[in-house]
């Protein structure tokens, strides 16, 4: 699926089944949630904190995907509301960290 297509099914997801956007601020609200929820996986996968028990998820890769499958959601549903075109959006911004970026990370002794 591309970027674009993606954005087409989501806004025809929204539109039959999801009934209408959440404003803006909603959404971003929404993906702050989303975010945190994620934060919360890695936090106690790959950090110092622990699940407790009873809220361990029984397949840890399959949780976290489908945070990041939320987050994406909202960020394609926060594109489509200001009609913004995320391919040539990120197709821009490979640019311009190509061309501001181009030795930063080569020349970075702690790399």
């Amino acid at each position: 699926m591309t970027i674009s297509e993606l954005q087409k099914q989501t806004d025809n997801w929204i539109t039959t089944i999801g009934v209408r956007y959440f404003n803006e601020l909603t959404n971003m609200s929404v993906l702050t949630e989303e975010v945190g929820e994620l934060a919360r996986l890695m936090a106690r996968q790959y950090g110092e904190q622990s699940f407790k028990p009873h809220n361990q998820p029984s397949d840890i890769k399959e949780a976290i995907s489908d945070e990041l499958a939320d987050i994406i959601f909202v960020v394609t549903c926060l594109a489509n509301q200001m009609d913004i075109d995320l391919e040539s959006s990120i197709a821009r911004n490979f640019n311009k960290k190509t061309e501001r970026d181009s030795n930063r990370h080569k020349d970075n002794k702690k790399l």
